[in-house]
């Protein structure tokens, strides 16, 4: 694992009080996970960062093994590793994802 990489991700996550990371951008998802997950973020109407893995590849390869999750996109909340993007949807759908 990248070591500069990874200080980079922790950063982010740091940083960032909500941090989606995905395939492409929020107005332009290049994949349906990203699509869904980001369509469940807009609609709790709170503000968001991201970060376009197809575009960071060194992040793309080393955040699966920092937050122990094989696939994108994946989603951090307050530093919390919260999951991709069929837990995103069963927390929008139960309303706790606009508790978080």
């Amino acid at each position: 694992m990248n070591e500069q990489t990874l200080e980079t991700i922790k950063e982010q996550i740091e940083t960032n009080s909500i941090l989606l990371y995905m395939k492409g951008s929020p107005q332009n998802p290049r994949c349906g996970f990203s699509q869904r997950t980001v369509d469940c973020m807009m609609h709790c109407g709170q503000k968001f960062a991201y970060v376009d893995i197809l575009e960071n590849p060194e992040i793309r390869s080393t955040l699966p093994s920092y937050a122990e999750w094989p696939t994108f996109p994946q989603l951090f909340v307050n530093k919390e590793f919260i999951g991709g993007c069929d837990l995103v949807e069963q927390l929008f759908y139960s309303g706790e994802l606009y508790e978080l």
